[in-house]
């Protein structure tokens, strides 16, 4: 996938859910509170809980959420969420992940696979589409971190497998068990980022036309709505041209 798409598809996905801010806010908490309760409540102990806080913090989330979010976990209302995840396939035949945390299976399970029902796609079994994507770490920087030589730089000494910079930022890869090492050699560098995730990386992406596209954004924005669903994940593209239409 050419970087400027990719970022331009990660641009719209943000876009929309800056626009439910509150929606967005309550997913990250109730991930510090997983990561939190299932390790040690010291970020500084906790990798998954240390990346946790930092997507929050680069999200905008108040200081006083995240701590309540952390606070939490070590009470004994805190509530047990099952992580799990389903794959599937929407409109234009786009392998789909979805990652919830819920303390209803059947509920999520449910609403899940109707909201692929009505937005022309199906739920598949486990491991469906899980081949066609690769678990990685995804750091990403505005273009005002430096140009493409300077992050490329900072990356190769910070373990960083591969970096995709255009005009509208750049775009780091690691391994997933390296994202919080990777991360805090780059943060040293470059400063604050963007954006510090583990995501499902496609190995390849379908080119989708304005109605597939249309489409499948509905499905996704109905999937990432879901209040059980942390994220959602496809391996598609659009190029420029249908961008500019959506």
């Amino acid at each position: 996938m050419a970087g400027h798409s990719k970022w331009a598809n990660i641009q719209h996905r943000k876009g929309k859910q800056d626009a439910a801010r509150s929606k967005l806010f309550s997913k990250l908490a109730k991930e510090i509170t997983v990561a939190a309760k299932m390790g040690d409540p010291d970020p500084d102990k906790n990798p998954r809980l240390r990346l946790a806080v930092k997507e929050a913090k680069s999200s905008s989330v108040p200081k006083d959420v995240i701590d309540r979010a952390i606070k939490k976990s070590i009470g004994g209302d805190a509530e047990t969420y099952d992580e799990i995840r389903y794959e599937g396939y929407g409109p234009g035949g786009v392998a789909v992940i979805v990652e919830a945390m819920t303390d209803n299976r059947n509920r999520t399970a449910s609403n899940v696979r109707s909201l692929f029902g009505k937005h022309g796609g199906n739920l598949g079994e486990t491991n469906s589409v899980a081949f066609m994507f690769e678990r990685k770490g995804q750091v990403i920087y505005t273009a005002a971190a430096g140009d493409a030589d300077t992050v490329m730089m900072a990356a190769i000494e910070a373990g960083a497998e591969d970096v995709e910079s255009s005009d509208e930022g750049h775009l780091v890869w690691c391994g997933d068990t390296d994202l919080a090492e990777v991360s805090g050699a780059l943060e040293a560098a470059l400063g604050e980022a963007d954006s510090t995730k583990l995501v499902w990386r496609p190995g390849n992406t379908t080119e989708l036309g304005l109605e597939d596209a249309q489409k499948l954004l509905k499905l996704i924005d109905a999937l990432e709505d879901d209040d059980d669903v942390q994220t959602v994940t496809a391996n598609f593209d659009i190029s420029d041209e249908i961008m500019a239409q959506l």
